[in-house]
């Protein structure tokens, strides 16, 4: 089990600015994604980490993004605003500060108190006064989106208190630190979309993919350390379901057991929708597989046949051998999405704990959720 490194001079409050030395795409010809590999380079920061680890990523805001809002709103880029380091450009404060990508609730409501009475006010007054209507209207929306639509005009000292502050991300490290020594890889899906006229990004993913030029440009980050995310004993067992950019923290387990020579079996469930184009580090882990670090490799390609399947497919279909798996003493990790893939999986625990352990609806939701995951500490979640 890896030993978790002492604290680091750098955090949330004071991250360090690496550079990015290498971003390229995952995704091939047909696919319907952008996923992207990204190098962190760590340079002489004396950062470390552990499998399990997330990196922080604070983002900023495309300059374009801004130099199309400022208009809207009626400011000059150069009008100072005061900060803890003394006063600084607004264009600047709205880059690196500010979430930009999409309007804040407060904000369409700051509209609405400035508008004048008339059609515009009613319309928007009916919007806001319906929750769900409220709430899909600010989901498509940016503040250029909105101004353009009920102009109005703000100081910068009205502007501010209305939008949020950019929080940062949190990224499952794909990488052992032990196979690639000062530096953090990343597996992210780019999050792109065209509305109301006018394509836009996710604010993390889009600013590492297009804003950012390489070995050159300084991205704030930081360690965020794992409570409970940690590899198993390294004779133990592993059986790992990683659908999409779920892949990320196993390739890092399995980097990290192949350089410790751990005897602990590996199984990996990994799911997508097109083999071809969305089979993410297929070289690397066929050449796990064959040089017998990974003992097991299952896929699940939604739309490669007409009926769809997932990874909680491929576990009903070996659930016999996964249940043997797990009487072995195998440590189970999931790392996806929370919504329904992971919910899927946890259900699907839970039936392979009926039907190959015999044991009752009510025994078996016990086992998996209390005996196993609490007392064993043997499930374990990076759910988002």
């Amino acid at each position: 089990m890896s030993t978790p490194p002492p604290p680091s001079a750098y955090n949330r409050a004071n991250p360090y600015k690496a550079r990015l030395t290498a971003n390229y795409s995952l995704s091939g010809e047909g696919s319907n994604k952008d996923t992207r590999h990204f190098i962190v380079h760590l340079g002489a920061s004396g950062i470390s980490y552990v499998p399990g680890d997330s990196l922080g990523v604070l983002p900023r805001n495309f300059p374009r993004a801004v130099d199309e809002l400022l208009p809207h709103l009626g400011l000059d880029a150069a009008t100072p605003v005061d900060q803890p380091s003394g006063p600084m450009p607004l264009r600047d404060v709205l880059i690196h500060q500010y979430v930009l990508n999409r309007v804040s609730k407060k904000f369409v409501k700051g509209i609405l108190a400035k508008l004048p009475e008339g059609a515009k006010k009613q319309a928007l007054g009916e919007i806001i006064a319906n929750e769900e209507a409220f709430d899909d209207y600010v989901f498509t929306r940016d503040y250029t989106d909105v101004l353009a639509e009920y102009p109005v005009q703000f100081t910068a000292a009205e502007f501010l208190p209305l939008a949020n502050k950019i929080a940062p991300r949190l990224y499952s490290i794909a990488s052992s630190p032990k196979a690639h020594p000062g530096e953090v890889h990343l597996t992210i899906a780019v999050v792109k979309y065209h509305t109301h006229g006018r394509d836009k990004f996710g604010i993390a993913s889009g600013y590492l993919a297009h804003g950012q030029e390489l070995n050159r440009d300084e991205i704030p980050v930081y360690i965020q350390p794992t409570k409970h995310f940690h590899m198993p004993p390294p004779d133990a067992p592993m059986i790992m379901v990683g659908p999409g950019t779920g892949i990320a923290p196993f390739r890092a387990f399995l980097e990290e057991r192949e350089i410790d020579g751990a005897k602990g079996k590996n199984w990996l469930f990994f799911g997508d929708q097109k083999r071809a184009s969305d089979f993410l580090y297929e070289t690397q882990f066929l050449d796990l597989q064959r040089k017998g670090i990974l003992t097991r490799l299952d896929t699940a390609f939604s739309r490669d046949q007409a009926e769809k399947i997932y990874v909680q497919n491929r576990m009903h279909e070996n659930g016999a051998e996964l249940w043997k798996w797990l009487q072995e003493g195998a440590y189970f990790y999931v790392c996806g999405d929370a919504k329904r893939m992971a919910k899927d999986v946890h259900q699907m625990l839970i039936a392979i704990a009926q039907q190959h352990g015999g044991l009752s609806p009510e025994a078996a939701k016990e086992y998996i959720e209390v005996t196993f995951a609490k007392t064993e500490k043997r499930y374990l979640k990076d759910v988002y």
